[in-house]
C-alpha cells in the first residue's frame, strides 16, 4: 500500500501544557481519512505541521513523495486546503477571490469553478465580507476543488453549516473524489458525519494518535459484551479489552476490539459465558477508543 501521507516520530510542543509526541500516521492514496478527536487534541496542528505551517521539532513527515517542510512548495501545489477558518479578503468579490486564487495554481479549472459557484448558487459581485458562513464555506470548498488537487486537507469543513449547506459541500467532494481518485483527509469532531464517508479513521487525543484503522474494522471490530461469570484475567484473549465494567449481579460488561464471531469460543474454555454481544456505532466505538486511551495514559491502540 502507498501513502500520500506518512509521518514518523513526530514531535512538536506548544507551549508549556501541549505537545505532539512520536506521532506516527499513514494516509492511504485514494482514501478518504477521517481524522477525529475532541477539540484541542491536536489534529489542527498536525495539519499545520504537514503542510509546512509549523516547524517540526522532531520526526519526518512525507507529503505526496515531498519531505516537509523542505519541500512544501512542491506538495502545496497538488494540495486543495480548507482551514478551519476563514481566510480570504473580506474586501474581494467571489469572482474576484476566485481570479487571485486562480493565479496561484496553473491546474486551476475555471469551467469547474464556474459550474461549482453556479451549483453552489453564489453570485460573483458578493462580496467575502458579507457572505454568511455556509457561503463561504461553500467558496472555500469550490477554491480547493477547482485547482484539481491531488489531495484535500480539509480541517472542520462543515463546522457550523446548516444541514443543507453540509449536503451540498459533501456531496461535491464526494463526486470530486470518485472521478478523479484523490485522497482526502479531513479533520472534524463531528464523528457521524465521517461515519458515512470515510473509509479510513485515525482517532487523536491528547496529542496522540490513539488508533488508526480501517473505518470497517473500527465499525465492526468494537463490541460491547455481557459475560456471565467474567474470569478474572484475560491476558490471553484473542481480542483487545477497551475496558471492563461491573453489570447486574455476577455479569460484567466489556467493550473489546478486533472482535470475530468465533471468538466467544474462548470463553467456553472457563467457566464465563458471553450473554450478549451489542454493536456499536462509530460515536459510540470513538468514545470507548478515547477512555481506553486516557485510562492507559494514552498509550496507542
Amino acid at each position: 500500500m502507498t501513502h500520500a501521507i506518512t509521518i514518523d516520530n513526530l514531535s512538536y510542543r506548544a507551549g508549556q501544557h501541549f505537545a505532539i509526541r512520536d506521532l506516527r500516521m499513514r494516509v492511504p492514496n485514494g482514501s478518504v481519512y477521517g481524522f477525529l478527536g475532541p477539540n484541542g487534541s491536536g489534529k489542527t496542528t498536525t495539519l499545520r505541521l504537514l503542510l509546512g505551517m509549523l516547524p517540526p521539532a522532531d520526526g519526518t513527515i512525507t507529503v505526496l513523495g515531498h519531505d516537509v517542510p523542505r519541500g512544501a512548495h512542491r506538495a502545496l501545489a497538488r494540495i486543495g486546503y480548507v482551514p478551519e477558518r476563514l481566510h480570504l479578503y473580506p474586501m474581494l468579490s467571489v469572482a474576484e477571490t476566485m481570479r487571485h486564487h486562480a493565479s496561484f495554481y496553473p491546474t486551476w479549472n475555471a469551467s469547474e469553478a464556474e459550474r461549482l459557484r453556479r451549483a453552489f448558487d453564489l453570485r460573483d459581485e458578493q462580496a467575502v465580507g458579507r457572505l454568511s458562513k455556509g457561503e463561504a464555506g461553500k467558496l472555500m470548498m469550490l477554491l480547493a476543488l477547482a485547482i484539481r488537487p491531488e489531495l484535500l486537507v480539509l480541517d472542520e469543513p462543515t463546522d457550523g453549516l446548516d444541514p443543507v449547506v453540509r449536503r451540498d459541500v459533501l456531496a461535491a467532494l464526494l463526486e470530486y473524489v470518485s472521478a478523479h481518485g484523490a485522497t482526502v483527509l479531513v479533520s472534524s469532531h463531528l464523528v457521524h458525519e465521517q461515519e458515512r464517508i470515510c473509509d479510513w479513521i485515525g482517532v487523536m487525543d491528547g496529542g496522540r494518535l490513539v488508533a488508526e484503522m480501517p473505518m470497517h474494522a473500527f465499525r465492526s471490530g468494537i463490541k460491547r459484551l455481557r459475560i456471565a461469570g467474567a474470569p478474572p484475567q484475560a491476558a490471553a484473549a484473542p481480542f483487545g479489552i477497551l475496558a471492563r465494567r461491573a453489570g447486574a449481579g455476577r455479569e460484567e460488561e466489556w467493550v473489546v476490539r478486533d472482535w470475530r464471531d468465533d471468538m466467544t469460543s474462548w470463553f467456553a474454555s472457563g467457566s464465563a459465558s458471553v450473554r450478549e454481544v451489542v454493536d456499536l456505532d462509530l460515536e459510540e466505538s470513538f468514545v470507548e477508543t478515547l477512555r481506553a486511551a486516557r485510562d492507559a495514559g494514552g498509550r496507542a491502540a
